[in-house]
């Protein structure tokens, strides 16, 4: 018997298959499996992204480093061609180069000492420093415990407010012959000015920065029943810490500015003794020194209070 075999016929669309060797490859292609990283190219990616990274940082750092230095070094630069020209120009007015040698040789033995009227520029500042020490640490003992009782109970502010206003605008030499009169020497008469004078910032700034402490942390001191003391180093002090040290920096920057002067009219050992005995001689480059000496000090107190003031920051 003969077996019959039907086929059945994929009936004709007119549409041709497009599946040629391009699109094999591709599918193939993309059916491959993907060849993992490997631990040596994995670690020099790291490397290098390390190293650009690192470079990155230095880049920063050297910029902000010439952006520290460049401004003030370009000041430094026009203030002593002005300096240059205006000597050039006036006479008797050293320059730059002859006040530079004249500091030269002046610096090379800062501490020679050939008796009490011809001794270095380093036991001149020496001394000064020793006055205002004495007289600027005075008047922080005295001042800044009477900020913290003016700003912290109003009978008191309102009582020394005539004091203040009244005391604080006289010039700081204007209290030296009160103090030759009581002391009867040049010595303590210069750290009574000192004293005198750095007294007020150290008030002022204190009794300003007790009154501005919110009124919330002293009510929980009323709700607790703290004691006075503990008010005044609990909550009074880290909140004045910063309004007392402004008033700090202030007065070392008026302590230092008074000396001078002082000394000028009391004579003896200074800085300011120093420059009226050279002005004497006619010794001008002596004089342009001791400018500079006098502002660079002052420059360095100021922020040697500063570091201090970031060292005991409550902040």
């Amino acid at each position: 018997m003969n077996v019959i075999t039907l086929q059945r016929n994929e009936p004709h669309t007119g549409m041709r298959n497009e599946t040629g060797p391009t699109q094999t490859a591709r599918t193939t292609a993309e059916s491959a499996p993907t060849s993992p990283t490997t631990p040596a190219s994995a670690s020099i990616a790291a490397m290098n992204q390390a190293i650009e990274e690192r470079a990155a940082r230095n880049r920063q750092r050297i910029s902000a480093f010439f952006q520290w230095l460049l401004p003030p070094l370009f000041g430094l630069m026009l203030f002593t061609a002005i300096w240059a020209i205006i000597s050039y120009q006036s006479e008797g007015l050293p320059g730059p180069i002859p006040t530079w040698h004249a500091a030269v040789t002046l610096f090379s033995d800062p501490f020679y000492n050939n008796g009490p009227n011809d001794m270095g520029i380093g036991w001149n500042i020496l001394n000064s420093l020793e006055r205002v020490g004495l007289g600027f640490g005075m008047a922080a003992v005295l001042g800044i415990p009477l900020g913290f009782i003016i700003g912290r109970f109003a009978f008191a502010s309102r009582m020394a407010a005539p004091i203040i206003g009244m005391l604080r605008p006289v010039s700081p030499l204007a209290w030296l012959p009160i103090g030759l009169l009581v002391f009867k020497a040049a010595d303590p008469a210069a750290i009574w000015v000192i004293f005198i004078s750095a007294i007020w910032p150290m008030i002022i700034n204190t009794a300003v920065g007790v009154s501005k402490v919110p009124e919330d942390y002293m009510n929980v001191a009323r709700v607790l029943k703290l004691s006075e003391w503990k008010i005044a180093t609990r909550i009074l002090f880290p909140f004045v810490l910063p309004y007392m040290m402004t008033g700090v920096r202030l007065s070392i920057g008026v302590a230092w500015l008074v000396i001078v002067a002082a000394e000028m009219l009391t004579g003896g050992v200074g800085i300011g003794f120093w420059v009226w005995d050279e002005w004497n001689n006619l010794n001008v480059e002596h004089i342009i020194i001791a400018i500079f000496v006098v502002g660079i000090v002052g420059l360095l107190l100021e922020q040697v209070l500063t570091m201090i003031a970031r060292r005991f920051s409550y902040e």
